[in-house]
């Protein structure tokens, strides 16, 4: 009869070989990603899952080996999505992960994921026209674009669009008048960030 830790060692143990298998696939080892072998050791998950675990420290360890898996399952996704972007935004992912780490130490871990402006970048939005704010936005827009080598995937009438219609989803939620938006480049993807700005 198979003992009980031994179960959470195996489980373990299976976790620790996906990654590897995982990890020479995104090297380039191995040609096809081990959804087998993933298929296999998410149904063991489930059976253990199933289990009634009378036992508060073998409980509290399945729950950390979960926990883990399923950070590991993030990660393996997120770098699939980006392999399925295209080479270019695989490249440049892979020289960010190479690259020195300039802030090592200063606990601010995102750092190393946006790559856009400062904090205080917001473009302000106030009821009624903001033509010159959206221009500026979008030439923020065209220009982090073009550092990743893409074109703009909206038009500047399209970033009107969306921007009135989130402001005003702003204004309401939070009832302020005043909205700001920022460009953040996050993983190698654009994205308009907004905020309710409490103006005194």
């Amino acid at each position: 009869m198979v003992k009980k830790d031994d179960e959470l060692d195996k489980l373990e143990e299976d976790i620790r070989k996906l990654k590897v298998k995982y990890e020479m696939f995104f090297l380039g080892s191995l040609k096809m990603p081990p959804q087998h072998e993933r298929h296999q050791l998410e149904v063991y998950i489930f059976e253990l899952g199933k289990q009634k675990m009378r036992e508060n420290s073998r409980r509290f360890r399945y729950n950390q080996l979960l926990s883990r898996y399923n950070q590991f399952r993030e990660m393996w996704g997120r770098k699939m999505r980006e392999r399925e972007e295209g080479p270019l935004d695989f490249r440049r992912r892979q020289a960010a992960l190479e690259a020195p780490r300039e802030e090592a130490g200063t606990g601010r871990p995102s750092a190393q994921r946006v790559t856009s402006r400062s904090a205080d970048s917001y473009v302000k939005m106030v009821p009624g026209a903001n033509g010159e704010a959206i221009r500026d936005l979008y030439s923020q827009i065209e220009k982090e674009h073009r550092k990743l080598g893409k074109s703009p995937n909206l038009t500047f009438e399209q970033l009107r669009s969306m921007v009135e219609k989130q402001s005003e989803a702003v204004r309401s939620r939070y009832n302020v008048d005043v909205v700001g938006f920022r460009v953040d480049v996050v993983d190698g993807k654009v994205k308009l960030k907004a905020k309710p700005i409490q103006e005194s």
